[in-house]
This record gives structure tokens, sequence and C-alpha cells, in this order.
């Protein structure tokens, strides 16, 4: 298999590369012929996020580049959980870690390739774990961890004082040991993963060298922050999910699209994949004239693309022109239409009722006097045509897809009611 002698310049322009490593010998590796290498997904919830897709589209870039992709899906380590900053991680049922095994793999599968000389293969940690005796680990894989080492771990000595539970302690054993048996069995020689993982990265490479002999190679992934540090990955209805279910393609292109001008070239870098060509000439655009938003409108597409497919992606699109005036909202599927509206603000109401009441529910006014004076002035909107009867009753002319009707005053202001 001929591989792409650049990825690994590519991946560090990208900004994808935070720790590695000797990265001498990473980039011989990678140069010499395709790398068998894995990147693991603990199933924590029942969707991937935003932080997870770093790490998925990062094993794209090496299968494109001719290396072969180990997608490893957590069903034991999912049921542990990585140790956090603090507290303890909720553990789940067998039953739940299950469930939530087979929604990644459905996740995962769509980026990588199955087919080919480098296909992919999908892995479950809980096919070499769940049989293992305690005897067997402690002797096996214990034996090879000095403690000192694992209590000088940033992520176990911040948790000292507080108090860190053995389960989550030993949580860098059975990553380790996941390493360990791919080498053995598959001839992995590469991981990746988070830079909050660096610890348990280089713990099966250490594994693997002290109970094989072996030479394995690792990099970590940069945490993607804010232009002020603070972490993505959240929003105000919680984690920027993969899954349509948990959060809609409107809103998950809305979420790209509201980047900051300071962090999308970054972003552009680590989530698509533009030219560098292109993504300067993006960079070029936001610097010379931000207010056109060229860069977060290529990078909402390209990524909402990515995860959602074409047409989910337009539909967003279309449903954010369609709401404020520029678009038709008839031509808007239902899903569409609701899940814009409900990202927008949303309410009830039956059908019959007066206009100005439906302005006040939705609290796009304080009161049905506002709402008349509102028409008067020209600034009301029903599907976006301008009202101009005080005394309009909507009727099932006006529905959309789905039973909706838009209400908007002015230009920016703007709510959806769902009659029942």
């Amino acid at each position: 298999m001929t591989v792409d002698p650049t990825l690994l310049d590519d991946l560090e322009w990208r900004g994808l590369i935070a720790h590695s490593t000797d990265r001498d010998a990473l980039r011989e590796a990678l140069t010499q012929e395709s790398v068998r290498f894995y990147v693991g997904f603990d199933p924590t919830a029942p969707s991937l996020h935003m932080g997870n897709l770093v790490q998925i589209l990062t094993a794209r870039r090496l299968q494109l580049a001719g290396h072969t992709p180990y997608a490893l899906v957590g069903g034991a380590t999912g049921m542990i959980g990585d140790p956090k900053e603090s507290g303890e991680r909720t553990l789940n049922t067998l039953d739940t870690v299950k469930d939530w095994v087979e929604r990644v793999r459905r996740q995962i599968e769509p980026f990588l390739s199955f087919d080919g000389s480098n296909a992919a293969t999908m892995v479950n940690n809980y096919d070499w774990t769940a049989s293992l005796s305690t005897i067997d680990f402690l002797r096996d894989i214990g034996k090879h961890f000095p403690v000192n080492r694992m209590l000088a771990r940033d992520v176990v000595r911040s948790r000292l004082e507080a108090g860190i539970s053995y389960t989550e302690f030993s949580y860098v054993l059975l990553q380790s040991m996941d390493f360990l048996e791919l080498y053995r069995q598959h001839g992995v020689t590469l991981q990746f993963g988070g830079s909050d993982q660096w610890g348990n990265l280089t713990g099966g490479v250490e594994l693997i060298r002290r109970a094989d002999g072996g030479k394995a190679h690792a990099f970590a992934t940069p945490l993607v922050t804010k232009a002020d540090g603070t972490k993505y990955g959240k929003t105000e209805g919680g984690a920027l999910w993969l899954d349509a279910e948990m959060m809609s393609p409107y809103a998950f292109h809305q979420f790209w699209l509201n980047a900051e001008d300071e962090k999308v070239g970054e972003l552009l870098r680590i989530f698509t994949f533009l030219t560098r060509e292109q993504i300067e000439d993006l960079e070029a655009q936001t610097a010379e004239q931000p207010y056109r938003r060229a860069a977060q409108k290529a990078l909402a597409d390209a990524v909402t693309t990515l995860v959602h497919g074409a047409a989910e992606t337009e539909q967003a699109k279309a449903a954010a022109e369609a709401l404020f005036g520029s678009g038709d909202l008839r031509e808007l599927s239902a899903g569409a239409l609701s899940a814009a509206l409900r990202e927008a603000g949303a309410t009830s109401a039956p059908l019959g009722t007066p206009y100005v009441d439906l302005l006040v529910d939705a609290g796009l006014v304080k009161s049905k006097g506002e709402a008349r004076r509102t028409i008067n002035e020209g600034g009301a909107y029903l599907n976006n045509e301008r009202v101009t009867d005080p005394d309009l009753v909507p009727g099932d002319h006006h529905l959309l897809s789905g039973g909706w009707l838009v209400l908007r005053r002015g230009k920016k202001h703007l709510a959806g009611v769902e009659i029942g």
C-alpha cells in the first residue's frame, strides 16, 4: 500500500499533534509503509460528541493517507469510565453500555472505509476483557506498572486529596492492555487520542516495550477551546452531539456558523478536509471582510455535510434563510422546520387563537396592546408575510409542515407556534 509521505506535515499544519512519542521515529514509520493504528471510543453516552469527532476525522485522514484503522469501541472500559478532574464517573449497566456500543459503532462506520487494501476494522475490548481473570490481569498486566509513575499522572495527582477509587486509578492498565492486545493480534503499532489521554497513550507504548520488547508510537490531538480558553463541546442545551435526535442538523449547523473569527481558521483545519490553499483564502477573507462570514459558512457546511449529509445541510441552510424572510417556509420539511423553530423558541396553542394572543404567548410582545401597535406599525409577520389586520385569526390554510406557524416581530425577533 502506497502511503502519503506528507501526512505528518499536514497533521502538524492542521494543529492536530499536541504531543507525540519520538517525532522522527513516528515520521519514519508513517512514510515507510501502511501503519496499523487504533483510536478508542468509550460508550459513556448514547452519542459521540465534538471531541470524538476530532478523533474520527483524524482516523479518516490517516486512512486516506494509506494507513490502516482499527476503531475500538470500549464495551469494557465504557463500564469503568475514564478518570475525571473531579468526582467519580457514573457507572452504567452492562445492557446500557451494550446499547451505546452499537450506537457508537453506527456513528463511526460512515467515516471510514471497510474495503480495500487498508480496510478499517471495528473491535470491542469487551471481547478480550470479559473473560480475563483478576489473577491473570494482575500478573500479566499489573506487574508492568510502577505505582509511583501512576501516582505522578496529572489526572491522578489532582484527585489524591479528594479521593480516587481504585477503579478509576486502574483505568490506564485497561487502556494499555487494549494497545498490547491489538499489537499482538493485529500488528497495531500506533495509537492516538485526545491530549487528556496522553498518560494512557504512553502507558500502552510502555507496556508493549516492557511485556513484549516491542516498539510502538503514539500522538495526542489538542483540546479544542474557544478564544477565551474555555472548552468547546458544550452548548446551552448540552454537549455538541453527533446524533441528529439529540442535536438537530439545524442546531449543529448553527453552532459552526457562530464560530468566533479568532478560532474559525483553527476549526477549519481540524474539522474539514479543505485544502491548505482553500483554508488560507477563507482566513484572508475573514481578516478583510469579517461581516461576510465566508469562513464560518464554509465551516458549517463542510462539517454538517460530513456528519449529517448534504441533504440535511441544505435543509438547515434553507431553514435559516426562510425563517428570516429570504426563503420559502413551505418548502421546508417538517423535521427541518420543527428543529429550527425549537431552537429559535417555540410554544403551542390551539387552532383559532387570535394572532395578537399568539404574539403574547410566544413572548414577542408583552401585551395585546403592544401586539396591536406592532401590527399597526407594520412590524408583525406571519409566515414571513406582513400582518395588517389586528383581528386576524390564523386558520388551517396558514399552517406549515408539521402544523407550525412562524411569527416574527421586526427583522430579528422570531418564534414558532405549534398548533395542536
